[in-house]
């Protein structure tokens, strides 16, 4: 099992320890460091700049929002980080709700994933660089000739020759087709949750992954000093925390990907009854509401004992990688340990 290191985007001002954490992390034996975005920082600077401080440790955006970027402008970014890291690059693509796509990037968030595969295709068309690019799809035509166009647009080849062909493509999904389709389609898979006590509820969308394919979970890992169910349900709160946030509030009625996965993960009424108390305002009652059995699933929490015995769980499931958040020095080391040993 592979151990990632999940930084997520930034809050109100960039990380103080950026550097040396990431570092530190390398030094330990961790695979990948991963950012993210959403509508504040964005993905691939701060994967830059760490670029230039380690050497090993592969560097991933998990993930980049489709919406913000034309694929040739996102193609550009990974061709020069990819150069910049001698060959680190892992490129996590995601389409987010429709409240982000429309209310922050101003693009439409229909058919998500005829969206992502013409992205993905374009993608790998530019990183190949057999010929210009010239591509007359639903959402994305180059050259453009729709409305407005002036005509003299002309088919392309990206200058700078990229250092892979191959540079890997992730995706970030939940729904089933959308998972189907990114076995077909991508290097490897960024799932929010994954529980490897239910793999039958992705069992059949991932069929078609190559031998090679990836998945790269994120998760909390949480020691504590005894496996009391008080000492569990303390240690499982951050977790619920955010599953309260994202099934409750990260998207629409009807229209959040994070609830619908919940229930069909066999929890529908719980999924449904914390989405409904979230949007009324309850937000502490949605948190309540998350049953301490699910976030326990997802997460790895309790002795270490307890810790190593779980994790068997993932051993023997799909996932490839284990991305977390460590809250300290002492917290990222603690995790490698475990994991790694």
């Amino acid at each position: 099992m592979q151990l990632g290191l999940s930084l997520g985007y930034w809050g109100a001002q960039p990380p103080k320890d950026l550097v040396s954490g990431v570092q530190e992390a390398e030094r330990l034996g961790y695979e990948a460091v991963w950012t993210a975005e959403c509508w504040g920082s964005d993905a691939f600077s701060p994967l830059v700049f760490l670029a230039a401080h380690t050497d090993r440790i592969r560097l991933g955006t998990g993930i980049v929002q489709m919406a913000a970027r034309t694929p040739t402008a996102t193609a550009m970014h990974a061709v020069t980080l990819d150069h910049l890291s001698n060959g680190r690059l892992i490129l996590g693509l995601g389409v987010s709700g429709p409240q982000v796509v429309e209310g922050w990037y101003g693009q439409p968030s229909n058919r998500p994933l005829a969206r992502t595969r013409e992205y993905v295709e374009i993608l790998r068309r530019a990183f190949r660089r057999d010929d210009h690019l010239s591509f007359d799809g639903e959402f994305h035509q180059l050259p453009y000739t729709g409305e407005g166009s002036t005509g003299l647009g002309k088919p392309l080849k990206v200058m700078t020759h990229p250092l892979r062909a191959d540079i890997p493509i992730f995706i970030g999904a939940e729904g089933p087709r959308n998972v189907t389709q990114t076995s077909q389609i991508a290097d490897g898979w960024l799932p929010l949750y994954y529980s490897p006590y239910r793999q039958e509820v992705y069992a059949d969308q991932l069929v078609d992954r190559s031998a090679h394919f990836e998945i790269a979970l994120n998760l909390s890992v949480t020691v504590t000093e005894d496996d009391s169910p008080d000492s569990i349900s303390t240690a499982l709160a951050p977790v619920k925390a955010m599953l309260g946030f994202y099934i409750g509030g990260m998207g629409a009625k009807g229209q959040n990907y994070h609830t619908k996965l919940m229930a069909r993960m066999g929890f529908e009424a719980e999924a449904h009854q914390i989405q409904d108390l979230f949007l009324e305002g309850r937000r502490e009652e949605a948190v309540a509401a998350v049953p301490d059995r699910f976030a326990d699933e997802i997460s790895l929490v309790g002795t270490p004992d307890r810790i190593r015995d779980r994790l068997h769980a993932f051993e023997e499931s799909p996932v490839t990688m284990l991305n977390v958040a460590p809250r300290s020095g002492d917290h990222l080391r603690q995790v490698a340990e475990l994991i790694l040993t």
